[in-house]
């Protein structure tokens, strides 16, 4: 039994993983469809269809985290209580049942990256508008150079960011690897994570804090196809 019991649970953290692989390209899925509905919402303005699709997303992002969650609290039960391996399919049917049953549009709505998503949208339709609205001035070539490299240059790594993620209590931006590698290693250690920008008084950054800033690493795609051409 004790052999029958290991295969399972080796079996069960094989589908899991699997899960988790996936949940990685739901991810950069809904980072795709954030940058369609970004050039919709320059172009035309709306973009109502990229809004119900990254919900959807969201809600299936959602559901893995549950079944997930659902499965490791069930199988450390079994763990436990061996005999209790019988029913582990059940088990996880219906705890997992009762979480989807609670899953309600707000939590969908609060899901990073939708949240996300809805900032790049008024933040792309926002520039549409002013574009239109009135003539941009030129600046100075030298001052835009070095505006750029402060914005698009990460404060932990000092080398420009991949995926540009922005804390909402302060504003100030990071590469998401390395924000998230901060974190981890100052919750290792016991201590808050503090705001790498010098002089920020943010003490507590936490990964709820962050939100993904689509039109920022936009903005870095764009002048890295700039310099290539140039």
């Amino acid at each position: 039994m004790f052999v029958a019991l290991i295969m399972s649970l080796s079996a069960v953290h094989g589908t899991l993983s699997s899960l988790k692989s996936c949940q990685a390209d739901i991810g950069t899925g809904m980072d795709i469809v954030t940058d369609v509905a970004m050039d919709l919402a320059e172009t035309q303005g709306k973009c109502n269809a990229m809004e119900a699709m990254i919900l959807e997303c969201a809600k299936l992002d959602r559901e893995i985290n549950y079944f997930v969650d659902v499965v490791q609290q069930v199988t450390a039960e079994v763990r436990a209580q061996p005999e209790a391996m019988f029913s582990l399919s059940a088990k996880v049917k219906e705890q997992f049942t009762e979480r989807i049953a609670r899953l309600s549009d707000a939590d969908l709505h609060g899901h990073q990256k939708v949240v996300a998503f809805k900032e790049s949208i008024k933040n792309s339709s926002k520039q549409a508008n002013q574009e239109s609205a009135e003539n941009i001035e030129e600046l100075d070539e030298d001052i835009a150079v070095t505006q750029s490299q402060v914005n698009f240059t990460c404060p932990l790594t000092q080398v420009e960011m991949v995926n540009p993620v922005k804390n909402k209590k302060c504003n100030h931006h990071y590469d998401e690897a390395a924000i998230l590698g901060l974190i981890k290693t100052r919750h290792s250690q016991k201590k808050k994570c503090r705001c790498p920008v010098v002089g920020c008084g943010n003490t507590d950054v936490k990964e709820s804090d962050l939100i993904p800033d689509q039109m920022l690493r936009r903005r870095i795609q764009s002048q890295k196809r700039q310099n290539k051409r140039t």
